[in-house]
């Protein structure tokens, strides 16, 4: 059954310096504003594409302005709207270089049919994304690391964000869902299970980085609409918790390992 994307859309807000949500209930998209343009972590669904442009305009930027579209991983719920947008921007497109050929539509494993569409928008990236890299753009810095498991060029990001003078890390690992993960969704592509030993020790590196600000890049992962509603209620804003990041890891790696065991149950 095709997912509605269209129907989750979220009102845009500021959560800390030049930070900003921009995206929907079943894809993040985040915007970073610098001296030189903006930054977009994630397009999105190409179906809520309009939702994320309103958002934009909404919160008083130039959708026209954006300079970058920086991607968490190649699945079309992350960069299904991107061809479109970057038609719109001319932006710089960024993807982790083993994801390369999901974009460009080589190999059939955007997630897209899992979802109930169609992949029609593929493009060719721009940079390739590996191990170390650092995207620049006016005083932003985005440090990338390499988290390969829920696809094989996932990339975390971590940056500082600022606010009078008070300068937080912001990071997102970058895709931790489990179901691409599953033996029966690898053996259907002829794909490794060595994804999840790369998983795990993707997670181990992640919690060397001291995070301030946790991002998902699904609102479930941080609960982003939960800490949106309480930012209006409460004084102290709810998404500055340096002690929610090594807790959300450990969370990641129990997810996986449950369904490890629940495999290996079934097939003693």
């Amino acid at each position: 059954m095709m997912n509605t994307p269209w129907t989750g859309r979220v009102a845009p807000f500021r959560i800390f310096g030049n930070l900003y949500f921009v995206g929907t209930e079943p894809a993040s998209s985040h915007m970073i504003e610098t001296e030189e343009g903006l930054i977009l972590i994630d397009s999105g669904y190409p179906q809520s594409l309009y939702l994320v442009i309103e958002s934009i305009w909404e919160l008083g930027f130039d959708p026209r302005k954006i300079r970058c579209i920086v991607h968490s991983h190649g699945h079309y719920d992350h960069l299904g709207a991107t061809r479109a947008l970057k038609e719109l921007t001319g932006a710089k497109t960024f993807l982790g270089a083993e994801d390369f050929d999901y974009a460009n539509g080589k190999l059939d494993l955007t997630w897209a049919k899992e979802l109930g569409h169609v992949y029609h928008e593929a493009f060719e990236p721009d940079v390739a994304l590996h191990d170390g890299d650092v995207i620049c753009l006016g005083s932003t810095e985005i440090q990338c690391v390499s988290t390969p498991g829920h696809t094989p060029g996932t990339i975390s990001f971590f940056f500082d964000v600022a606010e009078n003078g008070f300068r937080l890390r912001a990071g997102m690992h970058g895709g931790v869902g489990v179901n691409s993960m599953t033996r029966k969704f690898l053996d259907a592509y002829g794909l490794s299970c060595d994804c999840r030993e790369k998983f795990f020790a993707g997670l181990d590196r992640l919690k060397r980085e001291h995070v301030d600000l946790h991002l998902g890049n699904h609102v479930g992962c941080n609960d982003t609409l939960g800490k949106a509603r309480r930012m209006k209620q409460e004084r102290k804003n709810p998404f500055i918790d340096p002690s929610e990041w090594p807790v959300f890891l450990e969370r990641c790696r129990a997810n996986l390992q449950r369904q490890i065991d629940a495999e290996q149950e079934g097939l003693s």
